[in-house]
């Protein structure tokens, strides 16, 4: 780790300790937007790691902008982080000013086709998008969608799209979006030469792989933590010999899930990482199936309550594991292209997974 990216995760780490308590991320389940961490965040430049300077960010490499969305795992931040660093990642590629407002992205990998149409000195779009995280929240609206040019991507104002609300598990807004005919200036749109739909749910999943490694991080350290602090006969519970057991266990889920996301990073960095986040979305969705009942096993009824912030992470891991595909539906699709493989591809194809062939 250079010294640049150890000042981003430190200083990260430092906002989210301050920022981001339970009582917060509690707050924001009931609709209070957590306004303060949003602007801290800005204000130290969060909001644009991993676009250049040149290009209007804070520089620092898309590995450094992931590594902000793992802390914020960790800390189940209630915040549109995610989005919004991936919406400038795609405007700076585009073109587009970036964005320091609550941002979130809309495409039509889960909902109908999204269409741009060019008039004379404006574009319409229509369609819509579902399960839009922070779609109220929102200050701007980052869509893709396809044009007779190719595809194309808008800032649109929430003000002009119906927006349903909904939510996931952890009580994160999922909303659904209604494009009807909305007009935007050609000033706000672009062509997408790199991107497109396919493209974006494969980040998407590198996304999602990232966060749910954090809260992963997070259930260990809290049950690591309270088997410590639980007594039970006279002793904490950790110097029990099926207590150390599960945590092995879950500190192996943990490792692993560290492991494989590091090499989707790497790989996506480089830009051949498709099966390797395919491999991630599967690797850390089954240890977040396996970790999580650990986790609760060994912080017992507690770990239900509303008190205890184990939930917050355990909730977050259940939900994200479904979003940008779960570990079947990426499963079944590496499988099918392994298959596809002849004889002589599969060895190959094998060893391009590891993390030596993608430095």
């Amino acid at each position: 780790m250079n010294e640049i990216s150890q000042i981003i995760q430190e200083t990260t780490e430092k906002i989210m300790k301050d920022l981001c308590t339970k009582k917060v991320v509690e707050d924001a389940e009931l609709g209070h937007f957590p306004k303060e961490l949003w602007k801290t965040l800005v204000e130290t430049g969060m909001t644009t790691i991993g676009v250049s300077e040149e290009s209007g960010g804070s520089g620092g490499s898309l590995a450094d902008a992931l590594a902000i969305l793992r802390i914020a795992g960790q800390f189940s931040a209630p915040i549109p982080i995610a989005e919004t660093l991936l919406s400038n990642w795609i405007l700076s590629k585009s073109g587009l000013p970036l964005l320091d407002k609550p941002t979130t992205i809309a495409s039509a990998h889960n909902g109908s086709e999204i269409k741009f149409h060019e008039n004379s000195n404006s574009w319409t779009i229509s369609g819509s998008a579902y399960d839009v995280p922070y779609a109220r929240y929102a200050e701007a609206i980052v869509v893709i969608g396809e044009s007779e040019q190719g595809n194309m991507v808008a800032v649109v104002d929430p003000s002009t799209c119906q927006i349903e609300q909904g939510q996931n598990f952890a009580g994160e807004a999922r909303d659904d979006l209604y494009f009807k005919d909305i007009m935007v200036q050609s000033k706000l749109v672009s062509r997408l030469k790199d991107i497109n739909d396919t493209h974006f749910f494969y980040i998407g999943a590198l996304v999602r792989v990232v966060q749910m490694t954090g809260a992963l991080e997070r259930i260990l350290e809290l049950s690591v933590n309270y088997s410590k602090e639980r007594i039970q006969f006279g002793r904490p519970i950790a110097k029990f010999q099926a207590i150390q057991q599960q945590l092995a266990i879950l500190a192996g889920e943990v490792s692993a899930a560290k492991a494989v996301t590091e090499l989707a990073i790497k790989s996506f960095e480089v830009g051949n990482g498709e099966k390797q986040i395919m491999a991630a979305k599967i690797r850390v969705g089954e240890a977040a199936s396996l970790g999580t009942p650990i986790a609760h096993q060994i912080h017992g009824a507690i770990g239900f309550t509303e008190e205890h912030s184990l939930q917050l992470s355990t909730r977050r891991l259940w939900s994200w594991r479904d979003e940008f595909g779960n570990e079947s539906y990426w499963a079944n699709k590496l499988g099918k292209e392994v298959l596809s493989l002849g004889a002589d591809d599969l060895w190959p194809f094998i060893t391009s997974m590891n993390s030596k062939s993608v430095v």
